[in-house]
C-alpha cells in the first residue's frame, strides 16, 4: 500500500502548504496588532511544521504494533497532563475562561491533542485483546466506555466541548468497528446525548452559542458576530473569491480567522472553487485512510488506522461545519491549515502511524 501512504503524505502536504499561505495571508493583521510583527504568527508556525515533520517522520519508521504496549502509559501521560492544566496556581495556562494549555518553560502544549492519540490507541488495544467477550454488555461496552469517558470528562473539565464531542464519537465508532453490539452503542449515544444537552443547557456561555446558532440574527452583534461574518464571508468571497490577501473579514470581523475560522477566508479570497477542493482534500485523506485499515490483516492495526482517519476527518468537517453555520459554534481548528502547534505537531505524528500501517502491511504481503 505504498502508494496509498505516498498519496496520503502527499495530501497532507498539500493541504499544509495551502495552509501556509493562507497564514501569510490572514495572521499578519493579527500579529501586527497583538505583537507589533506581521509575521510573528507565521514565524511560529514554521518552527511547529518543522518540528511536526520531524517527529511525522520519526513515526513512519516505529513498527505500529509497539503502541500496543504503550497504550496504557499514554493513556495516562494524557490524563495527567489534562489535569495539570486545569490545577490552579500549576503549569496550566488559561485563556478566555479555557485551561487547555499547559506551559513548559517557553514551550505550551495542549494536552488534549495528545488525548485524541491516547484514545485512539487505548481502544484499538482494548478491543482488539478482548474479542471474546466484545460482544458482552462488560467487556464490550462499559469496560471500553469507562476508559474513553474518563479522558472525555477531563477535557470537558477544561472546559472544552468539541473535543469531548470529537473524542467521544471517535471513540464509539471504533467500539462499533471492534465489534460491540450496535444496540448497546445506540443506547449509549442517545445517553450521552441527552446528558451532554444538559450539561449544554445549564452553561450559559454555550446555551447563548446554541441560541445565537439558532437565531444569528438576534446575537448578531454578540454570540453569533463570528459566525454572521463567516457565512458574510463566502458570500463576498463568491465562485473565485476576492484575491489572495485582500480579506475584509479577517481586518475588522474575525478575530479568531488564522485559526477556528481560517476555512471562511479560503472562501472570501479564493472563492468557492478552493473552497471545495479542501474538501475535497480531506475526502482523498480519508479514502485512503479508510482503505489501509481495511487492507490491513492485524485488527489493532486496522482500528488504529480507522481511528487516525476519523479523528482528523471528522474533525475537519466539524471545523468546516462550524464555519458555514451547519452546527453550533465549537472550538475546533481545520487540521493541517489553522495555526496552532500541538495540533499541527500531532497530526502529523498520527499521519506517521497511519503511513507505517500502510507500510507494515505491505512488507507482511511479501
Amino acid at each position: 500500500m505504498w502508494k496509498t501512504a505516498s498519496v496520503i503524505v502527499g495530501t497532507a502536504l498539500i493541504l499544509t502548504a495551502f495552509g501556509i499561505v493562507m497564514l501569510l495571508s490572514t495572521s499578519s493583521v493579527h500579529g501586527l496588532q497583538q505583537f507589533n510583527d506581521p509575521n510573528y504568527f507565521i514565524k511560529r508556525q514554521a518552527l511547529h511544521l518543522g518540528l511536526a515533520l520531524v517527529l511525522g517522520f520519526f513515526a513512519t519508521r516505529i513498527d505500529y504494533r509497539i503502541w500496543r504496549t504503550w497504550a496504557i502509559p499514554l493513556a495516562i501521560l494524557a490524563a495527567v497532563l489534562l489535569v495539570l492544566a486545569v490545577l490552579p496556581g500549576g503549569i496550566g495556562v488559561t485563556v478566555k475562561g479555557s485551561s487547555r494549555w499547559v506551559r513548559f518553560g517557553p514551550v505550551t502544549f495542549q494536552p488534549s491533542e495528545l488525548a485524541k492519540l491516547a484514545v485512539i490507541v487505548l481502544v484499538s488495544w482494548y478491543m482488539a485483546r478482548s474479542q471474546r467477550g466484545v460482544r458482552e454488555l462488560v467487556r464490550g461496552l462499559l469496560i471500553p466506555l469507562a476508559l474513553i469517558g474518563v479522558i472525555a470528562l477531563l477535557i470537558l473539565a477544561a472546559p472544552d466541548f468539541g473535543t469531548t464531542v470529537l473524542v467521544g464519537g471517535v471513540g464509539l465508532l471504533l467500539m462499533f468497528a471492534g465489534g460491540t453490539r450496535v444496540g448497546y452503542l445506540a443506547i449509549t449515544a442517545a445517553l450521552g446525548g441527552v446528558s451532554f444537552l444538559l450539561l449544554v443547557m445549564h452553561n450559559p456561555v454555550r446555551m447563548r452559542r446554541v441560541m445565537a446558532f439558532l437565531n444569528p440574527e438576534q446575537y448578531a452583534k454578540t454570540e453569533a458576530f463570528q459566525l454572521l461574518s463567516a457565512i458574510y464571508a463566502f458570500v463576498i468571497g463568491g465562485a473565485g473569491g476576492v484575491g489572495l490577501g485582500q480579506s475584509i473579514q479577517k481586518r475588522f470581523y474575525l478575530p479568531e480567522s488564522h485559526t477556528d475560522f481560517i476555512f471562511a477566508i479560503i472562501g472570501e479570497e479564493l472563492g468557492l472553487i478552493a473552497s471545495w477542493s479542501v474538501v475535497l482534500l480531506f475526502g482523498v485523506l480519508f479514502w485512503c485512510g479508510l482503505r489501509i485499515a481495511l487492507r490491513t490483516g492485524d485488527l489493532f492495526g486496522k482500528l488504529l488506522a480507522l481511528g487516525i482517519t476519523l479523528m482528523i476527518t471528522l474533525q475537519a468537517a466539524f471545523n468546516m461545519a462550524v464555519v458555514t453555520g451547519l452546527v453550533p459554534t465549537k472550538g475546533l481548528p481545520l487540521p493541517f491549515i489553522s495555526y496552532g502547534g500541538s495540533s499541527i505537531v500531532m497530526t502529523f505524528f498520527m499521519i506517521g502511524i497511519l503511513v507505517n500501517i500502510a507500510l507494515t502491511a505491505d512488507e507482511e504481503e511479501l
